[in-house]
């Protein structure tokens, strides 16, 4: 054994008695013949030179020398600390005030252990348990190995006891990281929804075909994207986020709850309301002029950029025939677009033929396009550092909405994610660090003194703040009554999916993809629960740009990518204090939706999945392309035929009777378009005809 104050690596090695204050520096431990005497064998990393009395510390392993058999000593395991007695009790002190804590205020009230005191004080005060229990384990055990005449079987038996349970004191100690973090934790804040916390995910792997970013045939051409399953995948998301077994009345279903919810009564959508489509055109951003629209010609994205990726205008084109031919929206009732990006033409060219009405509005309004400009709304900043600072105010075409859609992209960002929080960036026309299109005039675009967005992100290099608890603007944007808090239906475009704000795509590995594109939409009424969603799924495919804001591994953002899901779902008592009110109501906002984690990347299963009453329930569902269906109907004695235009390339045939494999014939009047469908109409008197479709 080291002598007294001899350092053996890192661990320094001391004899004390405790009834003296004489040192022991022989190397073999000396043996004490009274039984009252206790040597002290303490391991530490300071210097271990000084002998300090019996009182001034309590001891990590003790030995007690009694006489045994033979004169021989007989060891005897009690509780250890550190040298000084103040740091020895802290963990067990922040355990114990923890544990206590803990009880107090949930057992009274259990929704209190969603709080943020209560999520740090959980894991320190379960740890505390574990550890008493296992270090009250470890003592028995190892007395039980040294008892006199036991059975050699037994003492190992007892051994290994003391050894696992010594394991599990060492492994419930509780991490720092664990506390400060992103801890684990169950739901927080309250789950919006006709079904409370309901995100649905449609995976359709055939809606999409295509190469690759190098590919010279864009992915949004129909070759590559079909529209026949994008339609399926949209029809399902609505009947599966309003119930009902039909598109019709979902959609109703989906309306009644929003008006019920806005103090209108239980109505459904009433001709002349207005409602705003909010996308995402980061990459067609109208504060790089025509770098990235050629607005001064042919209103095109550049060829250099062609391949990132937007809102899907097959989506885009589904949810137009959808509230037109389904809800009944007249179209000038509808605006679609983004403030701060300027509208492509290749999504006008399969948007407009077809819907000539709508309001495309965009940030420099050519070619067509709606130019959008300020309302006299105002949108006002929960921080202190929106004083002296630009005001703010919502544009018109939301501003003027009954109903908004936030339409996001599944991609990662610098600040971790950009879903349907982040879309709301691009909702206010300036740019998120204060440049604004006319600071000096029409399209003399500088930057204003407006409160930036960037300060409230988790990206220090903005500059940003990392980590958790931090006021965060999206959580303002969600909440503000002319932006977030008129949203109707949150939709998520992840066909395809961008790794960072440029929308760079890549196939992805986890499973169900396993190698191909993620082929996906996400559908909720509670802005919390997809962002929380699509952020799991974010993590575990690129945990670099999520963790890092990188395409490097790291923690630069110190887990602050979800800070901003905190602090909405906790908008009535935030982590960061803040007093959330963008409408100067003078009320503090109350929860914005439901956050939590789900339980592994496998079942991909959350709170409501595994039976609770609370936390976000996820719908995985499949979409394969349909097949065609035949629809006849009667019409003034004419007979009306139709069948899903998507579904290109069948013929429609009659026949007089079945007879024969040859009495089909092609029925030789085209096919009208009308509402999304092939349309034809024969005269329903005379001869009765069989028909079909055949490709």
């Amino acid at each position: 054994m080291p002598r007294n104050g001899e350092f053996f690596g890192h661990t320094c090695v001391q004899i004390l008695d405790m009834n003296s204050e004489s040192h022991y520096n022989s190397h073999k431990p000396r043996v004490c013949r009274k039984s009252s005497r206790l040597l002290v064998l303490q391991q530490f990393k300071l210097n271990c030179s000084e002998v300090v009395r019996q009182r001034s510390f309590s001891p990590l392993l003790l030995w007690r020398r009694g006489q045994g058999r033979g004169g021989q000593t007989s060891p005897e395991t009690v509780i250890a600390r550190p040298r000084n007695k103040y740091l020895a009790w802290v963990f067990s002190g922040m355990g114990l005030f923890s544990l206590v804590w803990f009880l107090v205020r949930v057992i009274p009230k259990p929704s209190r252990a969603a709080y943020p005191c209560q999520r740090v004080a959980f894991p320190v005060a379960s740890s505390f348990v574990i550890w008493v229990a296992a270090l009250l384990g470890s003592t028995f055990a190892w007395r039980k190995t040294r008892t006199r005449n036991v059975r050699w079987w037994r003492a190992l038996l007892w051994g290994a006891a003391a050894v696992a349970c010594a394991a599990l004191v060492v492994a419930s100690l509780p991490s720092w990281r664990a506390v400060a973090g992103n801890p684990p934790h169950g739901p927080l804040g309250v789950a919006k929804g006709i079904f409370p916390g309901r995100v649905v995910w449609i995976h359709a792997p055939q809606a999409t075909s295509w190469t690759g970013y190098s590919s010279s045939e864009p992915w949004w051409q129909t070759n590559h994207t079909d529209l026949a399953v994008v339609e399926a995948m949209v029809s399902k998301a609505i009947q599966s986020v309003g119930g009902g077994n039909s598109d019709a009345a979902a959609w109703d279903a989906i309306f009644k709850y929003f008006n019920q919810n806005h103090g209108k009564g239980p109505r459904g959508y009433q001709a002349g309301e207005k409602i705003a489509i909010k996308i995402n055109l980061t990459t067609c951003n109208a504060r790089s002029g025509t770098g990235t629209v050629a607005i001064n010609t042919t209103y095109e994205k550049q060829v250099s950029i062609m391949n990132t990726i937007d809102n899907s205008p097959q989506m885009l084109l589904s949810l137009l025939r959808h509230l037109v031919y389904t809800v009944g929206v007249n179209q000038t009732n509808i605006s679609l677009g983004d403030p701060t990006g300027n509208f492509p033409r290749y999504m006008w060219n399969m948007l407009h033929p077809e819907f000539p009405n709508v309001h495309y509005f965009d940030n420099y309004g050519g070619a067509g396009r709606q130019r959008t400009v300020f309302s006299s709304a105002q949108f006002n900043w929960s921080t202190t550092n929106a004083v002296g600072k630009v005001q703010d105010y919502v544009p018109v075409p939301l501003a003027e909405a009954d109903y908004l859609i936030n339409f996001a992209i599944l991609k990662g960002h610098s600040v971790g994610v950009t879903l349907v929080g982040k879309n709301l960036y691009g909702s206010l026309l300036r740019c998120p660090d204060g440049f604004y299109r006319d600071a000096n005039g029409p399209n003399q675009g500088g930057n204003l003194n407006y409160v930036s967005m960037h300060a409230s992100t988790p990206d220090p290099s903005l500059p940003g703040t990392p980590g958790m608890g931090h006021y965060r603007a999206i959580v303002d944007l969600l909440g503000h009554p002319s932006l977030g808090g008129k949203t109707l239906l949150c939709l998520v475009d992840g066909l395809f999916a961008g790794y960072f704000w440029d929308s760079h795509p890549f196939k992805w590995n986890m499973a169900p993809f396993n190698g191909n594109w993620p082929s996906s939409l996400f559908a909720s009424q509670d802005p919390v629960a997809i962002d929380s969603v699509c952020y799991d799924f974010l993590l575990n495919e690129w945990p670099n740009v999520v963790n890092n804001g990188s395409t490097t591994a790291g923690n630069g953002l110190q887990g602050g990518a979800e800070d901003y899901l905190h602090e909405a779902a906790l908008a009535d008592h935030p982590p960061s204090g803040t007093f959330y009110d963008p409408g100067k109501t003078g009320i503090r906002l109350a929860s914005l939706g439901v956050h939590e984690h789900w339980n592994n990347p496998i079942d991909k299963q959350y709170s409501r999945n595994l039976g609770l009453n609370q936390g976000i329930e996820l719908v995985p569902l499949t979409v394969t392309r349909p097949d065609p269906t035949l629809a006849i109907s009667k019409s003034n004695e004419q007979l009306v035929l139709s069948w899903q235009a998507s579904l290109t390339g069948f013929r429609l045939q009659s026949a007089t009777n079945l007879s024969g494999p040859n009495s089909w014939s092609d029925v030789l009047s085209p096919p009208a378009f009308f509402q999304g469908r092939n349309v034809v109409t024969n005269d329903g008197a005379g001869t009765t005809l069989f028909y079909r479709l055949i490709k």
